[in-house]
C-alpha cells in the first residue's frame, strides 16, 4: 500500500508511528535541559565541586553538541537519501537514534557522553524532514503546515509528558534512567514505522551536490536565520530552566518538571495554532510570532523571581516559539524550490543552530557571573534579530517582485 491509497486508519496508524519517533527525539533533546544539575555532579564531580554554577554552565555544552549534530546532518543526510524510498529511509533513521541515544545511556565520562551527543544529533533534522513529507503526502493537498504540525506534535506532547516524567525519573534514579527511557521509544518507534508507514517513493535523479543547490537561493538563507537567530531566544531560557526555577523563583527541585509541563503544554497548543495560522497567513504569522517572542521573554525575565509569574510566561514562550516552528518549515519550503527534502530537513538545522546559539550564549552570561535571569534577556536580543531578517527578507521580496520582467 503506498500512502496515496491509504484508508483513513491506515493513515492515522503511519502518523502515529512518526509522531512515536518524533516524541522520542523531544524527550532526547530536551529533558537534558531539566537534568542539566544532576548531569554535571555527576560527570563533573570536580567542577560541581569548586562552583556548581560553572559546571552547569559546562554541562550546558552537551545541549549545544546535540544542537550541533543536528546541524550537520539535517543537510548532508536528507540531501544524500533523497533518492531512496522514504519509508525505508526512516527506519534507518530510527535505528540511528535507537543506537546512539544508548550510547548516551552507557558512556562513562563527559568527553564520551558529549561525543554520543554529537552523534545523536545527526538524524534528528533528516527525520523530521524526511517524516514531514511523508506526513503531507498522508493528509493530502493543501494541508502542508498540518501535516508538518503533526509530526512534530510528538515533539511537543514530549515537553507535556516525556521531557517531565523524565525529568523526575532522572533527579530520582539518576539522569541514565532517562536516556533509558528514550532508547526503548527509539526502539518502538523504529518497529511501528516498520509495520506501518507505507511505501514511499524518493525522487531517483536527486543528488547530494543537487540538493545543496538549495544554498544558492538568498531567500532559504534568510529563512534559516529567521530559525536560527529568532528561536535562539527561546532556546537561551530553555536551557536553563532548571536554575532558573530553583535559584532565582526559590522553588524546590520537584517544581521544576512542573515548570516543563507548563512549556509542553504551552508548545503543544502552539503548534496546532501555528500550523493553521501558517495556512492561512505566513508572513504575518513569522512577524507577529517573532515580535511575540521578544515581548514575553521581556515579561518572563521581569516577572521570574515569582513563580506564578514565571510559569505563566514559560508557557508564553512555549506558545509562540513552537507557533513559529510550522511556519518557518513551510517559509523554507516556499523558497526551496525543487529541494524539497533537503528544505524540509534545513529547518531543523536552523532551530538547532538557534539551540546551539541560545545554549552557549545563555551558559556564557551565567559562567560570567550576570546570573541565571541574564538568558533571558539574550533571548530578547536573538528574537529581535529574527524578527528583523524576516522584514528585511519580505521587503527585499516584495521589491524582487515589483521589477518588471523583460520582454
Amino acid at each position: 500500500m503506498t500512502s496515496s491509497n491509504l484508508s483513513r486508519g491506515a493513515a492515522m496508524w503511519a502518523l502515529l508511528s512518526l509522531a512515536i519517533g518524533s516524541f522520542g527525539i523531544g524527550m532526547t533533546e530536551f529533558v537534558v535541559m531539566g537534568l542539566l544539575p544532576d548531569i554535571a555532579q555527576d560527570l563533573l564531580p570536580d567542577l560541581w565541586a569548586q562552583n556548581p554554577e560553572h559546571a552547569i554552565a559546562q554541562a550546558g555544552w552537551l545541549i549545544s553538541l546535540y544542537a550541533l549534530g543536528v546541524v550537520i546532518g539535517a543537510p548532508t543526510i536528507a540531501g544524500s537519501v533523497a533518492r531512496f524510498p522514504r519509508h525505508r529511509v526512516m527506519i534507518g533513521l530510527a535505528v540511528a537514534l535507537t543506537a546512539f541515544n544508548a550510547l548516551t545511556l552507557i558512556m562513562p565520562t563527559f568527553g564520551l557522553v558529549a561525543a554520543s551527543r554529537l552523534l545523536a544529533g545527526l538524524p534528528h533534522g533528516a527525520y523530521f524532514g524526511i517524516g514531514a513529507l511523508v506526513a503531507a503526502d498522508v493528509l493530502g493537498p493543501g494541508k502542508r503546515a498540518k501535516g508538518v504540525a503533526f509530526v512534530l506534535t510528538g515533539l511537543t506532547i514530549a515537553n507535556v509528558v516525556g521531557v517531565p516524567l523524565g525529568t523526575f525519573l532522572g533527579q530520582q534514579a539518576g539522569w541514565r534512567a532517562a536516556f533509558a527511557v528514550v532508547t526503548a521509544i527509539f526502539a518502538l518507534a523504529t518497529v511501528a514505522i516498520a509495520f506501518f508507514v507505507p511505501a514511499h517513493p524518493g525522487e531517483p535523479g536527486r543528488t547530494l551536490r543537487a540538493e545543496l543547490s538549495v544554498f544558492r537561493v538568498g531567500q532559504v538563507w534568510a529563512a534559516l536565520g529567521m530559525g536560527a537567530i529568532g528561536f535562539g531566544g527561546f532556546f537561551a531560557v530553555y536551557s536553563y530552566i532548571a536554575p532558573l526555577v530553583t535559584e532565582i523563583a526559590g522553588s524546590p527541585e520537584w517544581a521544576v518538571p512542573i515548570v516543563l509541563v507548563v512549556m509542553g503544554l504551552g508548545m503543544t497548543v502552539g503548534n496546532l495554532v501555528g500550523g493553521h495560522l501558517a495556512d492561512v497567513d505566513l508572513k504575518r504569522t513569522l512577524l507577529i510570532g517573532l515580535t511575540a517572542l521578544a515581548a514575553v521573554l521581556a515579561l518572563l525575565a521581569v516577572t521570574a523571581p515569582w513563580v506564578i509569574a514565571l510559569a505563566f510566561f514559560v508557557f508564553a514562550t512555549g506558545f509562540v516559539s513552537a507557533a513559529l516552528s510550522p511556519a518557518i518549515q513551510t517559509r523554507l519550503m516556499d523558497v526551496a524550490g525543487d529541494n524539497q527534502s533537503i528544505a524540509a530537513a534545513l529547518n531543523h538545522s536552523a532551530l538547532n543552530i538557534g539551540n546551539s546559539v541560545g545554549a552557549f550564549l545563555g551558559g556564557t552570561v551565567i559562567a560570567v557571573g550576570w546570573g541565571f535571569v541574564a538568558p533571558a534577556w539574550v533571548g530578547v536580543a536573538l528574537a529581535l534579530g529574527g524578527l528583523a531578517i524576516a522584514v528585511g527578507s519580505f521587503a527585499f521580496e516584495r521589491r524582487a517582485a515589483a521589477v518588471p520582467v523583460p520582454a
